[in-house]
C-alpha cells in the first residue's frame, strides 16, 4: 500500500533511512539488460578486456575490491548488485549475439521514429524486438551463481577507504561491468550522502527534495530512492517515490498562481476543493510580500491552509524585510523574513500554518537557520544536493589466490561485508 504525503507530513523522520536486512529485487530496476551484457554502456577497454580474455582463454579467478576516499552514506549497492547478477557470463556464441545486438538497436530506433508515424510497422517493430530479445537470451550463459559477490548495505555509513563490495570469480564472466556499478555506487552515495548532510543540519525538522528540476528526469527513480535513504522526509515526483511504493508530493507553483491573476489565494483555495486529501501549502511570495500573501491565504482558508511556503530570489529583498535592512544580508529567504511571516500569522491566531522555506538552502544555511531558532518547520532543498563527488574505485587485489595488485593498493579486508 502506498504511504501518502499527508501521513508522511505527520509522521516524518530525520534520521537516515535502514533499507532493512532485505535488499532491493532486481526487478525494482529498469536496466537494459541487453546493453550491459554487451558492453554498450561501458567504456569501451572494459570490454575489449572481456573479449581478449574470452579469446585467449584465460579463466583468472580475480578478487575485485571497490571504495572511495570520504566520509559517507553508502547507497547503490543493490543496484550494483542487479547489475552484476542479470550481465556476469558470456555469449555462447559472440559473433551471431554481436548481429543481433546491432539489430535489437536498429529496431529501437526504428520503432521510436515510427510510434508517431506508423502504428501497424511500430507494432511489428515490437514483436520482432521481442523475438531477437529471446534470441539474445538463449545465447547468453549467466554466470552470477559462480561469483562470491560481498557487499554493505543501503544507508550503511562508510569512512574513506574502506571496501564497501568484493567480486570473486572467473575474471571474464565480470571484468566488463566495472563502469556500471562504479557510476551507480557514486551517483546515489553522492545524492544520499548530501541529503543525510542537511538532514542533520535540520535537527529533526523534514526535509523535502526538490532537485528534480536540476537533472535529467531518467536519475529521478535513483535519486529518490537514494533521497530517502539519507532521510528525506518527501520527494517531489511519483518516480522519485516509486523504488519504495509512494508517491510525489509539493506545494502550489507559480505558474499556477500566474494562471490565476497571481491571486495566490484564489489558488490555495481552489487547491483546497480539487484535491481535498492533500495538504495545502501556498507559495507566497510571488508578489515579494510574503507577510501580506499568507494573511491573505490563512483568512481565506483559516485550518484548511496546512502551511505557506517562501520560497524568495536570491536577488529579491521581500516588502517585510526592506524597513529592517541594515545589519544583515536582507536577500531571498532570510530568517527575519521568517520570524515576520510568524509573528504575523500568530497575531491573527493562525498559528497552525507550518512554515516551509525552500531558495538556496543548503546544509551551512539550514544550520545557521537552526542555531539561531528561526521558526522554520521543513526545509525544501533543490540542487544543493546533487552537488559534489564521491567517486568509486575498483580495484583487482588478488589473482588465482595470491595477492596482486597496482602499486598504491591492497587487499582491504572488511568484516562488515555480507554475502550476496
Amino acid at each position: 500500500m502506498k504511504q501518502s504525503p499527508r501521513s508522511i507530513w505527520k509522521n516524518s523522520s530525520a534520521s537516515t533511512y535502514s533499507a532493512g536486512s532485505k535488499r532491493l529485487d532486481v526487478s525494482t530496476f529498469d536496466l537494459p539488460i541487453h546493453e550491459l551484457r554487451r558492453g554498450y554502456r561501458s567504456d569501451i577497454y572494459f570490454w575489449r578486456s572481456k573479449v581478449l580474455l574470452e579469446k585467449d582463454g584465460r579463466h583468472p579467478r580475480a578478487l575485485i575490491q571497490t571504495f572511495q576516499k570520504k566520509s559517507a552514506v553508502l547507497c547503490g549497492i543493490d543496484e550494483a548488485i542487479a547489475i552484476i547478477k542479470v550481465a556476469s557470463g558470456f555469449y555462447t556464441d559472440r559473433e551471431k549475439a554481436y548481429k543481433l545486438f546491432d539489430r535489437l538497436m536498429k529496431i529501437k530506433a526504428e520503432t521510436r521514429r515510427l510510434f508517431h508515424a506508423n502504428s501497424s510497422k511500430f507494432l511489428a517493430g515490437m514483436k520482432e524486438k521481442l523475438k531477437v530479445q529471446e534470441a539474445l537470451d538463449n545465447l547468453w550463459d549467466n554466470r552470477f551463481q559462480d561469483l562470491d559477490v560481498k557487499a554493505l548495505r543501503d544507508g550503511d555509513p562508510i569512512v574513506p577507504l574502506e571496501t564497501v563490495l568484493t567480486i570473486e570469480g572467473d575474471a571474464r564472466y565480470f571484468i566488463h561491468l566495472e563502469t556500471l556499478y562504479l557510476g551507480v555506487l557514486a551517483r546515489r552515495t553522492r545524492v544520499a550522502t548530501n541529503v543525510h548532510n542537511v538532514v542533520r543540519a535540520a535537527a529533526g525538522k523534514p526535509i523535502l527534495f526538490f532537485p528534480a528540476r536540476f537533472d535529467h528526469w531518467g536519475n529521478q527513480g535513483g535519486d529518490g530512492y537514494a533521497a530517502r535513504i539519507g532521510g528525506a522526509s518527501l520527494v517531489s515526483t511519483d518516480a522519485q517515490a516509486a523504488w519504495w511504493g509512494s508517491e510525489g508530493a509539493g506545494t502550489i507553483p507559480h505558474a499556477l498562481i500566474a494562471c490565476y491573476g497571481g491571486d495566490t489565494a484564489i489558488v490555495a483555495e481552489r487547491f483546497t476543493e480539487h484535491f481535498p486529501g492533500t495538504n495545502c501549502i501556498a507559495l507566497v511570495d510571488f508578489d515579494n510580500d510574503c507577510v501580506r500573501t499568507s494573511l491573505e491565504a490563512a483568512r481565506r482558508l483559516k485550518d484548511k491552509l496546512y502551511g505557506v511556503r517562501l520560497d524568495t530570489s536570491e536577488t529579491m529583498v521581500d516588502k517585510s524585510v526592506q524597513d529592517q535592512m541594515g545589519q544583515f544580508k536582507p536577500t531571498g529567504v532570510c530568517e527575519e523574513l521568517v520570524w515576520n511571516v510568524r509573528k504575523a500569522l500568530d497575531r491573527e491566531g493562525f498559528r497552525h500554518v507550518k512554515i516551509i522555506v525552500s531558495g538556496g538552502f543548503n546544509a551551512e544555511k539550514i544550520r545557521s537557520f537552526e542555531e539561531n531558532g528561526a521558526p522554520v518547520d521543513s526545509y525544501g532543498v533543490g540542487s544543493n544536493l546533487l552537488a559534489g563527488s564521491f567517486d568509486f574505485t575498483a580495484d583487482v587485489v588478488q589473482v588465482d589466490g595470491k595477492r596482486l595488485a597496482k602499486a598504491g593498493r591492497a587487499y582491504r579486508p572488511n568484516r562488515r561485508l555480507r554475502k550476496v
